[in-house]
């Protein structure tokens, strides 16, 4: 597989001929065995570690993306995914997630507050009502309901950073902030940091029985405004999963990816014969064509397909993405990108 980044590109690249260069992409692309599970970020890695527990039994890949997703949302040193997420400029935290089965039955919260697995809330508004998604207080009624717990999500730690950010208040999110210490001295797998640490994981996972189903959850942006959404719960943008095809999921400036419907794209692109690799660079192609000033913020698509081959692409350099399978379950990838 080749991973390499292509080399910084002017602004006039950026245009016809930018998607020109990712429709015409050659890179190759991993390829993995079943069982096996994908999924965004450093924190990927001890996020993969528990999907495989079920998928090494022959589980379904619902519950192995569900049973991942829970283990950033519960990580106290994580501060983008969770119930230890950096809070909105007024102190909330508010969390959004997604899921989605092979059989495209999907269920999704956002700006939850008090619950810390918003996945496994995502995955009852799935399983026990007729809507997709549900918001806010409704959200937090529905989740009080079936049986999850009310607790202040906001932590002693996160509160201190929030305090100190409202010394000056400016809203500057810092890209790639979610790359974490993996491999690093603190022995500790995939610890986000920095302030301004935004972001989600998404995971993908591909069963026994050839089925994928996704997963995605985030507390948002640092210091976001009170009840932004980004795409992390938005069936589409953040997250999409068409069995016969293969799924993708997003990671970075959400807006930016509820504009081109991004992971939706990337499953369509796939379905037209791209590979994983290319699908996902054509999308962050097309983000960059409509709106060039993208340059300047991260945004990353991770996919696979139904023959196990995996492909990333990112806006900028630093985009990271965990891979397991019965060979290795503790594989870390560079994403490629533009930048």
């Amino acid at each position: 597989m080749s991973l390499s980044r292509r080399g910084l590109i002017g602004a006039s690249a950026v245009g016809a001929g930018l998607l020109a260069s990712a429709a015409r992409a050659t890179e190759g692309t991993t390829k993995l065995s079943k069982p096996c599970v994908i999924s965004t970020w450093d924190f990927g890695v001890p996020a993969n570690h528990a999907a495989w527990a079920v998928l090494s039994k022959g589980g379904r890949a619902l519950d192995a993306v569900e049973a991942g997703a829970r283990i950033p949302e519960q990580d106290l040193k994580n501060h983008s995914v969770g119930r230890a997420g950096y809070p909105d400029r007024d102190g909330h935290v508010s969390l959004d997630a997604c899921i989605m089965d092979e059989l495209g039955n999907c269920g999704s919260v956002a700006a939850l507050e008090h619950i810390a697995h918003p996945i496994s809330v995502a995955r009852k508004v799935m399983e026990k009502t007729p809507h997709v998604m549900l918001v806010g207080a409704g959200a937090l009624q529905f989740a009080i309901e079936q049986g999850f717990p009310r607790e202040e999500l906001l932590t002693e730690e996160s509160r201190v950073a929030w305090e100190a950010w409202k010394k000056d208040a400016k809203y500057a999110p810092k890209a790639n902030s979610e790359v974490g210490d993996y491999g690093q001295t603190s022995g500790r797998l995939g610890t986000p940091g920095g302030a301004g640490n935004h972001d989600t994981i998404g995971m993908l996972a591909l069963d026994a029985a050839g089925n994928i189903s996704g997963a995605c959850t985030t507390s948002g942006m640092a210091w976001k405004m009170r009840g932004r959404v980004g795409d992390s719960p938005i069936i589409g943008a953040g997250l999409y999963v068409d069995n016969e095809v293969g799924g993708a999921t997003s990671t970075g400036v959400g807006e930016e990816v509820i504009r081109n419907v991004g992971s939706f794209l990337v499953v369509e692109l796939m379905r037209q014969g791209r590979s994983p690799q290319e699908a996902c660079k054509e999308a962050v192609a097309r983000i960059l064509k409509k709106k060039p000033a993208a340059k300047d913020i991260q945004v990353g698509f991770l996919a696979i397909n139904k023959q196990g081959e995996v492909g990333a692409w990112a806006i900028q350099k630093g985009f990271t993405y965990a891979l397991c399978d019965g060979a290795n379950q503790d594989g870390l990838l560079p994403g490629a990108s533009f930048y």
